[in-house]
């Protein structure tokens, strides 16, 4: 679907990208979501794949890349939902095409940030960053599931119930 809106766009609507993991969707996650359709036409979001995480982040998700897309493609913020593949970002541009590229305020006026901006300006793409979440986060939410497991495995050995 992305590919046909794409070459068929009218000239005036603005198309932005919102990518993320969206591992153990969250409030955060909709919060991105929401603010970057209140400031594009079309929404396309993408959804970081299995193998880029292991990449970038050392780990992978809890949850698995298709459930991801399905979980993402049903949030009413969002026109589409690709799986993101490349490392690059700007190879992400050239394979979908957007206008304005969303990220977490976690990334402006850092290093990385700063170099994403400059290599998006290049290709005439606006970087807007959008407040972080504070009250959760898919690594809280982890850290959380990960005690409750060792409670689990603590509490199965001392009962004998597994």
């Amino acid at each position: 679907m992305t590919d046909r809106i794409m070459r068929d766009r009218p000239s005036d609507v603005r198309i932005g990208y919102a990518g993320g993991a969206f591992d153990l969707f969250h409030v955060g996650h909709l919060n991105i979501l929401k603010h970057a359709r209140s400031q594009c036409d079309f929404l396309i979001a993408g959804v970081v794949s299995d193998e880029v995480l292991r990449a970038t982040k050392g780990s992978m998700p809890v949850v698995p890349l298709n459930e991801r897309l399905e979980i993402v493609r049903s949030v009413r913020y969002v026109d589409d939902a690709v799986a993101e593949t490349a490392l690059d970002k700007l190879d992400t541009w050239r394979a979908v095409g957007f206008d304005v590229y969303f990220k977490g305020g976690d990334w402006k006026g850092t290093e990385r940030g700063m170099l994403l901006e400059r290599r998006f300006a290049a290709v005439g793409v606006e970087v807007v960053y959008f407040p972080y979440t504070m009250t959760t986060s898919s690594t809280v939410l982890r850290r959380a599931l990960a005690v409750l497991a060792d409670d689990a495995d603590i509490s199965a050995r001392v009962t004998g119930v597994q």
